[in-house]
């Protein structure tokens, strides 16, 4: 714990050392400040008319342009800082490039494809043409409404292993859940399973030291820190692997909103009852995890020469009808694949949308939609924690109730404690389970990836899941959702930065 406070503590003193070396200029040619100053303020109108040119997002770019209109120097300069730009960082540019190499192993099956086109399944044709993941169907998919019942099931397969486990995570944490996990992954590195583990750097910060992938080494298991936190790197501090998945052999993957800390599986939760959500896949779809496992490790490495080798071949083929589509997000393209998914889910609700999420920190046209879905007679329903993580946090996410309620969406608060879990289902025919939060960082800045199912038999269980957890909530009436004076200005304040941090 002392390690990782050194460490944040250098991190905020090598920004704060490049916010001080721009600004000290301003000082050291004081006598030529109107010059400056004049300098700035052509250069934020130029970056202001460039955002308004480019902008696919308004409600995202605005809290940027009103900072540079009021503070020109200081905004000019936090956006150099902390705004996108990709083309410097060496990472970044390999996880692009291996992106677009591996794009090659991901060729859809042409009669899926025709399904899709013909049958007019909108939904599935988005993320098709988007995403350059493939839609499945050759697949048995299991659904767990909580981490605890997701943890064996893990282990369980974790024993099987034979040939290789790969495990990305946002956080990695020292206790039950991890040490009986690491026990496993040990032995099975000293009998030659290929074992990898990526870990978001700044997810584990204050749980894991820099030695850990070292320590790792010891057993003959691979680890990388993804994005290793530094003083000087700026900008890109600002996009974390968000993504949670193990894939085993190629046989059988999990994902969901499960981080490998105790608190997931209800040990030792200060937050009440940690609700949030594993699930399995065995079949075709495993490949789209796969790739994306690997496209991030070999921009780290560059290990493998021949991914194939890691596909495994699923000679029964059935088809029971269903579609299952793994997808990843990343912030190197302008499409915001995340947000779409999700929008396109509300718009095409006909009878009900439910949602759960930790966080409720949307833009204009997520809150349109969820209206629009309201009015036209949709049963909209958004649950999230009880007891909140994190306080300004969740004063932002309170700052969206009265406008969605006052829509016609209904809110609902878990009384048992926080609610992790990411989960859109809609009609009994749609669902999406995975990592992406409803708020600006999952939906713009980080690496996420969610699991898309349409028609899938496992819907019905993730419905009665959202049931079960609407009779432990309290809906949120009217009364309930409005503030004073001085909190709505708070929460308007916050609302305005969110999208900055």
């Amino acid at each position: 714990m002392i390690n990782a406070v050194k460490r944040a503590l250098i991190v905020i003193l090598g920004i704060l050392l490049q916010f001080g070396f721009l600004i000290s200029i301003q000082f050291f040619f004081n006598e030529h400040i109107a010059i400056i100053s004049l300098f700035y303020r052509v250069v934020s109108i130029l970056i202001i008319l460039g955002i308004l040119k480019n902008s696919t997002r308004l409600s995202n770019d605005l809290p940027w342009m009103m900072l540079i209109i009021m503070f020109p120097i200081f905004g000019t300069i936090l956006l150099l800082t902390l705004g996108r730009s990709y083309s410097k960082n060496k990472l970044l540019k390999n996880i692009f490039k291996y992106e677009k190499e591996y794009s090659k192993y991901l060729k859809q099956d042409e009669k899926i494809k025709n399904e899709i086109l013909d049958n007019d399944l909108d939904n599935l044709k988005y993320i098709m043409n988007r995403t350059g993941c493939n839609v499945t169907k050759n697949n048995d998919v299991t659904y767990y409404e909580f981490g605890e019942k997701f943890y064996p099931e893990l282990i369980k397969e974790l024993k099987k292993a034979e040939k290789f486990i790969f495990m990305e995570y946002f956080i990695i944490n020292e206790g039950v859940m991890w040490n009986g996990i690491l026990d496993i992954l040990k032995e099975k590195a000293s009998k030659g399973v290929d074992v990898r583990i990526l870990y978001d750097d700044m997810g584990s910060i204050a749980m894991l030291s820099t030695k850990y992938p070292k320590e790792l080494a010891k057993y003959g298991i691979k680890c990388i820190p993804f994005n290793k936190l530094s003083p000087f790197r700026g900008i890109f501090m600002n996009n974390r692997d968000h993504r949670k998945m193990t894939i085993i052999d190629g046989k059988v993957a999990f994902s969901g909103g499960v981080n490998l800390s105790d608190e997931y599986i209800n040990v030792n939760s200060t937050l009440g009852i940690w609700k949030d959500n594993g699930i399995k896949i065995v079949g075709d779809a495993i490949w789209n995890l796969t790739v994306m496992f690997l496209t991030m490790w070999n921009a780290n490495v560059q290990e493998d020469k021949d991914i194939l080798k890691f596909k495994y071949d699923f000679k029964d083929k059935k088809d029971n009808g269903s579609y299952v589509v793994p997808y990843g997000l990343s912030p190197l393209h302008n499409d915001l694949i995340g947000e779409d998914v999700y929008i396109n889910m509300i718009n095409s609700a006909k009878k009900y949308l439910y949602i759960m999420t930790p966080y409720l920190i949307i833009d204009t046209d997520m809150v349109n939609s969820l209206i629009r879905a309201a009015k036209r007679g949709v049963d909209v329903r958004i649950i999230v924690p009880g007891i909140p993580d994190k306080q300004v946090t969740y004063t932002q996410t309170s700052s969206f109730f009265e406008v969605l309620t006052k829509g016609g969406v209904k809110i609902y608060t878990f009384t048992k404690g926080f609610v992790h879990s990411k989960v859109f289902i809609a009609d009994d025919i749609r669902s999406v389970v995975g990592t992406i939060n409803m708020d600006y960082r999952s939906l713009y800045l980080h690496f996420e990836n969610g699991i898309y199912m349409e028609d899938c038999k496992e819907i019905k269980k993730i419905k009665e899941d959202f049931d079960k957890t609407f009779k432990e909530s309290k809906e949120l009436k009217e009364k309930d959702v409005k503030v004073g004076f001085i909190k709505n200005i708070w929460q308007a304040i916050l609302r305005l930065l969110a999208p900055l941090f």
